[in-house]
């Protein structure tokens, strides 16, 4: 039998004599083939390579739903999800409420407005891939929200024709600001009594100040809307069917033709101040084609330089296609977004992620759920590939995993896939982190947000109030702890209560209600506390002799030496040094000796707060061959420490809060006169358009229902983020104060 022979590839210099009949033909020589690569093509061949990855890249969107609340965020969400497959019949709205029927699952939910049950939902329009991500509904400074807004690379924002743009969708606005996210604004509720697309269009650019222009224009108004004009293709659509699904494109109404130009060029002006291309052709009077305002208007959104405004009623599925075709043109693809990573080698450096699938694996997991088979731990991969079956690395505990099962979340069903590449967003089961973790493939040590967790300023007591449910209250702490790094859960030891600690007082009381409703379990709040600290100022001796004689073995220990303060800003708060020379105490029992100061450190005789920022020097000691052990020397320590501790003359630390306030300045001269007379000190006090920024230093027990009372000051206009700072030795006054009432409750206990 003739088997062929296999391809021989030999290489020809320049030089070699083969005449080629075409510059990319072979020659078959018998049983070779000779082929010629111009150095053109074989650049060219590489570059085939190239896009296997790219076009997928450009075929996706990552977006965000957001709006203040009762702007018809949920009906939108909805008839997306109707248009794009999804969902296959609308559940109508009932009541005013804005509760769907697939929306009545969840309290919380319903309470948030955002419907979709999984954290990032996938749905295909037009071949391209569209994952909706649940921005979070409360804005409550925690780590929760960033991390949302981090996965989004554009997001649509929902006004109300009616109510146009609310503090809500102020503080949303804000925060898409922060987060550097271009956004498409929508204008919905077009049918509604009393809309006006183009005062709320006025009010986005002086409220939100942002440079916008609408790229439609509604066919009538209030009960009379029929359709929309777009003016970028210079088309009307009208949407027929029982759910507005057939979409029909005609010209533009003659009636109308005089608004549309005036509407067009208005959007051309718009975006040809910010986009020099388009000013370029503007001002040589040159006609500008669809596509060419198209790219324009594409190229300004994703500098973040311009907001083409859509609109619609969701409600009356009219103008939702025409959006979804503006996520498509005008939101940005993966690769079109900048994200950094901290690079953990190099403290916290940032590092640019090009976002590619050929580089190393970089993965934050945003957001954690319970689900039927355990934890389901959603990933964004920001670069490299993530396949079933790997094995990754969690940065922030070191700890390396298997990834047992990869997931597309598809409606509530999952869609099993093989492996995922950057730019998706999917889910992992079985992986044991916490939100905000950052996964890589162990060649490089990123992490996509900060590991420097602020430590905790406040305290509740909680407590469930029947007995029977603490299973179902434990599993919450859990849950929560694992969630949000910031939120952490301990045990007093003199009370026996669960002690919850967080950022602030809503931060907690989040929590205390989530508990309530998630997992049906009522809790019991205790009063709010602050965690002071306690610290010496000065040097003081000790010699103290522990003695106790009670037949058999007794008890004998004498410690001997010093307490004094560590300089200021030194890392660790605890220092101990044995510096007895010889053996005046057996070296077997320093370790007991260090324990027990640690032990007395951990409550303090002022007002039983740890104390820190100390440095307990021993000098001396003596020990007795029979009597002395590791307890005798232990509580020897202990009372010694509550001995010199007095004469150290202790002061109490409170934490003092950083607070940024930003407030209309007609209220700048009430809420200043406010933190003065909660003891803050103003650092800062700038203008930013009609709002006043006051900086201030301000100590926390001082802060207790602050957020209601900026309320009542400024008409509901007010808001205020708060961080923790650091420690500071609160006054004499405030000191008698605090040790008075801790005296006074111990007595009562």
């Amino acid at each position: 039998m003739h088997r062929p022979a296999p391809p021989l590839h030999f290489v020809l210099h320049q030089g070699d004599a083969v005449l080629f009949p075409s510059p990319t033909a072979s020659l078959l020589l018998g049983n070779f083939e000779v082929r010629y690569f111009s150095a053109g093509s074989a650049a060219r061949a590489r570059d085939d390579k190239d896009p296997w990855w790219k076009e997928s890249m450009e075929r996706l969107r990552n977006i965000g739903i957001s709006a203040h609340i009762d702007s018809g965020k949920t009906t939108l969400t909805e008839r997306v999800l109707y248009y794009t497959g999804r969902i296959h019949e609308i559940h109508e709205v009932r009541g005013k409420d804005g509760v769907g029927a697939k929306m009545d699952s969840m309290d919380l939910e319903r309470e948030k407005g955002i419907t979709i049950q999984s954290a990032a939902t996938y749905c295909t329009w037009k071949d391209y891939q569209i994952n909706i991500i649940d921005t979070p509904g409360h804005v409550d400074f925690t780590i929760e929200v960033e991390r949302a807004l981090r996965v989004l690379d554009g997001a649509i924002l929902v006004l109300c024709s009616v109510g146009g743009v609310q503090s809500q969708s102020i503080t949303v606005d804000r925060q898409m600001r922060r987060y550097e996210v271009p956004r498409l604004a929508f204008i919905n509720k077009l049918d509604r009594m009393g809309a006006d697309p183009w005062k709320v269009l006025n009010q986005a650019r002086s409220k939100l100040r942002h440079h916008a222009a609408a790229v439609q224009v509604p066919i009538g108004l209030e009960e009379n809307f029929k359709g929309l004009v777009d003016l970028v293709q210079q088309k009307s659509y009208y949407f027929h069917g029982s759910s507005g699904e057939n979409v029909v494109a005609e010209e533009v109404p003659e009636d109308m033709e005089a608004i549309v130009a005036e509407k067009r060029r208005e959007l051309i002006e718009m975006v040809s101040e910010v986009d020099d291309k388009l000013a370029e052709a503007f001002l040589n009077d040159e006609p500008i084609s669809p596509s060419d305002l198209e790219e324009a208007v594409r190229r300004a959104t994703i500098a973040r330089k311009f907001v083409p405004v859509f609109m619609g009623s969701a409600f009356k599925n009219k103008g939702v296609q025409p959006l979804l075709d503006g996520v498509l043109c005008y939101l940005p693809c993966p690769i079109e977004v900048t994200n950094y990573a901290l690079d953990q080698t190099k403290n916290e450096e940032k590092v640019l992620l090009p976002g590619n699938p050929d580089g190393p694996l970089v993965a934050l997991a945003f957001k954690l759920e319970e689900g039927r088979f355990g934890q389901l731990t959603y990933l964004r991969v920001y670069e490299g590939v993530v396949r079933k079956g790997d094995f990754i690395v969690n940065v922030n505990t070191g700890k390396k995993i298997k990834v047992p099962r990869l997931v597309r979340m598809h409606s509530n069903e999952m869609e099993d896939i093989q492996e995922a590449h950057a730019g998706q967003i999917v889910a992992v089961f079985g992986v044991d982190c916490a939100s905000g973790d950052t996964f890589t493939n162990g060649s490089v040590k990123y992490t996509m947000t900060s590991m420097n967790v602020p430590e905790p300023v406040m305290s509740l007591a909680v407590q469930p109030v029947s007995k029977d449910s603490g299973g179902q209250f434990s599993k919450a702490l859990n849950r929560f702890q694992r969630e949000d790094p910031t939120f952490r859960v301990g045990l007093d030891a003199e009370s026996g209560q669960t002690i919850i600690s967080g950022m602030g007082e809503l931060h907690l009381d989040i929590y205390v209600e989530r508990i309530r409703r998630e997992y049906k379990v009522d809790a019991t709040v205790g009063k709010p506390r602050v965690n002071f600290r306690e610290t010496i100022t000065q040097r003081a001796d000790f010699d103290y002799l522990h003695k106790k004689q009670s037949g058999g073995q007794g008890q004998y220990g004498r410690v001997c030496g010093y307490v004094e303060p560590l300089p200021p800003g030194s890392p660790i708060k605890f220092e101990f040094e044995n510096m007895i020379v010889g053996q005046a105490i057996p070296s077997n029992f320093i370790p007991a000796i260090e324990k027990g100061f640690r032990e007395a450190a951990n409550s303090g005789s002022l007002i039983g707060h740890p104390v820190e920022n100390i440095r307990i020097v021993i000098t001396d000691g003596a020990s007795h061959a029979v009597d002395s052990s590791e307890l005798a020397f232990k509580l020897a320590s202990i009372y010694a420490f509550r001995q010199c501790y007095t004469a150290a003359r202790p002061v109490i630390l409170e934490p003092i809060m950083l607070i940024e306030l930003k407030v209309p300045t007609e209220f700048q001269g009430t809420v200043a006169g406010d933190i003065n007379k909660r003891k803050g000190v103003i650092v800062g006090n700038d203008q930013d358009g009609d709002d006043s920024i006051i900086t201030a230093n301000v100590p926390l027990n001082n802060m207790f229902g602050y957020s209601t009372s900026l309320r009542s000051m400024t008409q509901g206009k007010g808001e205020f983020t708060m961080e923790y700072k650091e420690h500071l030795p609160v006054s004499q006054d405030v000191q008698m104060q605090l040790v008075n009432n801790y005296k006074a409750n111990k007595a009562a206990e």
